[in-house]
């Protein structure tokens, strides 16, 4: 057939928003794609976005593009045998004695030679970056022409800036848009570090002249990064129940916990601005129909459709961490249990640092049976990368 009359297959972009332990929702989705793709599959998404834990699960993917399925196992390896201690210090002294440096930083202004910048000490989590993402697989996998871009992104605390830091080939342009740009860097541990780093919990980390913090805050069109980055059709992995009804308003007696107050702060971040990017893309769709492509072409700023394909829990995170909360190393959960997050309605914040293998292998589970049933529907999606 005349390659003029066989157009290119849509590129395919993948966003694997932030959450905390809730990610490793995540890797049941794509075990659950890993298994109705043929084997030795390449990657069927060229595009790949993460945020906070969901950079981890990015690249990963992106080391392995050349091979789907080894991507996936390695990211399965990782999550069904998680434990707190490996991202951030449950012992006694590592626990306690940050949280007291921090709470003293507070007291002092911040003076002394040990001070603390964050309740929690996460240098297991750098360690286990070095060692199980050789990230000069990046590179390999974007000139073997299995990758198109790989964005990472983080959050400025002096540019007050969402910054999305990319490596992918050569033609991409950076951006800039209101509050929010796309840099060309080669993707380094530091910047998933930064992706990642929770506010308060969690320490900034300096890039170049700025310290950056975990890239959901007020990342205003999470989607954005992927189709700036070639995407022109996405899948969203997204680690929320969408809400069917309105919440029922009820009348309370008992002040907010800390851990009630949090897991709210912990929604903002991490959950609230996906679904409204989603919204407001489908009302950017809608908009398109209504208009003739005569004009679309003649538009001075190009306007295309861009179809969205979302995969999310069918059912509440917060139930499952409620039954694994005992998993937790007895300093940490001592520490939970103070701030009110093993009660129910701290259940939310403690889904996001439930870093323990019972808590996400049901995650991985349910990721998985959430996904199989739409495996047609799927490949349709993506079914121009899934050739071998």
């Amino acid at each position: 057939m005349n390659p003029e009359q066989s157009p290119l297959p849509p590129r395919v972009g993948l966003v694997l928003a932030g959450g905390g332990a809730r990610a490793a929702y995540q890797v049941g989705v794509l075990r659950a794609i890993a298994d109705i793709l043929p084997k030795k599959a390449r990657n069927p998404f060229p595009v790949i976005c993460g945020t906070s834990a969901g950079a981890f699960n990015a690249v990963s993917l992106a080391l392995s593009a050349r091979n789907f399925h080894e991507g996936v196992r390695r990211l399965s390896t990782v999550w069904e045998n998680a434990h707190v201690n490996q991202a951030y210090r449950s012992d006694p002294m590592g626990a306690y004695g940050n949280a007291a440096r921090w709470l003293g930083s507070l007291f002092f202004g911040g003076s002394g030679k040990r001070t603390a910048v964050s309740i929690l000490d996460n240098s297991p989590l750098a360690q286990l970056l070095e060692r199980s993402l050789p990230l000069a697989g990046i590179q390999k996998s974007i000139e073997s022409g299995a990758l198109h871009a790989l964005g990472i992104t983080a959050w400025g605390y002096t540019s007050a800036q969402s910054v999305t830091f990319y490596q992918g080939v050569n033609n991409i342009a950076p951006w800039k848009r209101e509050r929010r740009i796309g840099i060309a860097a080669p993707i380094e541990i530091e910047h998933l570090l930064a992706s990642s780093a929770i506010p308060l919990l969690f320490p900034a980390v300096r890039l170049n002249r700025e310290y950056f913090g975990d890239g959901s805050m007020r990342q205003l069109a999470p989607i954005s990064p992927a189709l700036h980055l070639g995407a022109e059709r996405v899948l969203v992995i997204g680690v929320r129940k969408t809400a069917e009804t309105q919440p029922e308003r009820v009348k309370v007696e008992s002040y907010p916990t800390l851990a009630q107050i949090g897991g709210h702060i912990m929604g903002s971040i991490f959950l609230d601005s996906l679904y409204v990017d989603l919204e407001r893309l489908q009302r950017i769709n809608n908009t398109i129909r209504m208009i003739s492509d005569e004009k679309l072409k003649n538009h001075d700023m190009p306007l295309r459709h861009v179809e969205a394909m979302v995969i999310s829990p069918s059912v509440e995170i917060n139930k499952i961490a409620e039954q694994h909360a005992l998993a937790l190393p007895r300093a940490i959960r001592i520490f939970y249990r103070a701030i009110g997050a093993l009660r129910r309605d701290g259940s939310a914040l403690l889904s996001y640092v439930l870093f323990e293998e019972p808590f996400c292998r049901a995650l991985i589970e349910l990721g998985y049976q959430d996904t199989i049933p739409r495996s047609s529907e799927i490949l349709k999606f993506i079914g121009a990368g899934a050739s071998d």
